[in-house]
């Protein structure tokens, strides 16, 4: 469920017209819906109810403070994967005993700046990344909480691209080498394994992979605690799908009542890390048609928003619905829509059938709240766009777009 939705013909985010927001803060623009965020942050937050459990909002899915501190606000935790999310998380005033840190890539520096922040815990890929956290840690006299990141070696049936729980993925540890880890991390005096980490991929619709996920962790914890090796936390990462055309995604509840008979019983408490569940249909990407250009084979709409402000399409081949924001009774045609840099992979959807468009009319590209503006760039020098946060029938500026100044604004030129 979203609340961008047509009133007489005209497409509103909540209760503000989109044609409002174009005129006042131009295009491309990403329009976020409040509502919608904190129902999905509430869904899956009441599918656990019964549950001890942190619910840690992926930061990587949309990074904006504004969102962060809505999150904030509705009582999320924070699961990051550098230093950089670490600062935003601690600059809307997370509460750091509810950060995770997430990702195969630690720097030294990074490592110090979470310990001294003294964030929850370090989700940790390998046995190199345990004895360098144990050194740091032992810099700052501390006794760390970590958890394992296992690798269960299951297909998530998702992208390869966004794949991460399989045996030739980089991330985790081998499930068959995990045993061996935690024997040597005994020895290792500023080192607490607190908990097991898994994460087997995004935008999962199945609870298959996660059932079959979650077996293999549960017997291996059991295993632990034969050799009475005992933990506190299971968390089991994010990667709920969402709807982007027909998918057919597990809902919060759904899954939950999947997973439960498996986790109930280990009585640990649950970590989640869900990021587009919460988000991705809590954004749109607002873009102009510059030209609308008459082919032999094709008909293009080439509009002002391009990969460099919503690169999925290009790089997953991820399909987004597009539609008009203002509907007409004009004949279907079917478009090509495609962006202004110079690469032919520069799409946001191809064969599309759209009423017929005008130069000048307004698109909105849904489902682009998570790793929309996010993995936007500047490729061409385009500028970055404005992000606008709806709530109800007011609306706020979370981040003006960029100025040519911005562009070369950390480069100098050799004399």
């Amino acid at each position: 469920m979203d609340y961008f939705n047509y009133k007489k013909n005209t497409l509103y985010a909540e209760n503000v017209d989109l044609n409002v927001l174009a005129k006042k803060f131009k295009t491309p623009l990403y329009v976020y819906s409040k509502r919608t965020m904190a129902e999905h942050f509430n869904k899956i937050n009441n599918a656990f109810s019964e549950m001890e459990k942190i619910i840690c909002y992926s930061v990587k899915a949309n990074s904006n403070i504004a969102i962060l501190n809505e999150m904030r606000k509705l009582g999320s935790g924070f699961d990051i994967v550098s230093g950089g999310e670490l600062y935003r998380a601690l600059k809307i005033g997370a509460d750091p005993s509810k950060i995770v840190y997430a990702g195969v890539g630690k720097t030294k520096e990074e490592i110090d700046y979470a310990i001294k922040s003294n964030i929850l815990m370090f989700n940790v890929e390998s046995i190199n990344e345990l004895k360098l956290i144990n050194l740091e840690a032992k810099k700052f006299k501390k006794k760390v909480k970590v958890a394992l990141r296992i690798n269960p070696d299951v297909d998530a049936l998702t992208h390869n691209y966004v794949t991460t729980g399989k045996k030739e993925n980089k991330f985790g540890i081998d499930i068959v080498l995990a045993f061996n880890i935690f024997k040597s991390a005994k020895k290792m005096k500023n080192i607490d394994i607190k908990g097991i980490h898994m994460h087997i991929g995004s935008q999962i619709t199945s609870v298959i992979p996660y059932i079959d996920a979650i077996k293999k962790i549960s017997n291996f914890i059991t295993d632990l605690k034969n050799q009475e090796i005992f933990i506190d936390y299971l968390n089991i990462g994010g990667g709920l799908g969402i709807i982007y055309n027909e998918e057919n995604p597990a809902t919060a509840d759904e899954f939950a009542y999947a997973i439960k008979p498996y986790i109930l019983n280990l009585n640990l408490k649950l970590i989640l890390e869900p990021g587009r569940f919460i988000v991705g249909n809590a954004g749109i990407l607002l873009t102009k048609v510059i030209y609308n250009k008459k082919g032999i084979k094709k008909n293009f709409l080439i509009v002002d928003a391009g990969m460099n402000d919503l690169i999925r399409p290009s790089l997953y081949g991820a399909y987004h619905k597009i539609i008009p924001v203002n509907l007409n009774k004009g004949k279907e045609v079917l478009y090509d829509v495609v962006g202004p840099i110079c690469e032919s992979g520069d799409f946001l959807g191809k064969d599309r059938h759209l009423p017929e468009v005008k130069e000048g009319d307004l698109l909105a590209i849904r489902s682009a709240g998570a790793y929309g503006f996010s993995m936007s760039s500047n490729y061409n020098s385009r500028l970055r766009a404005a992000e606008v946060l709806v709530d109800d029938d007011k609306y706020y500026l979370i981040r003006e777009r960029e100025k040519y100044e911005d562009l070369i604004s950390y480069e100098k030129i050799v004399k």
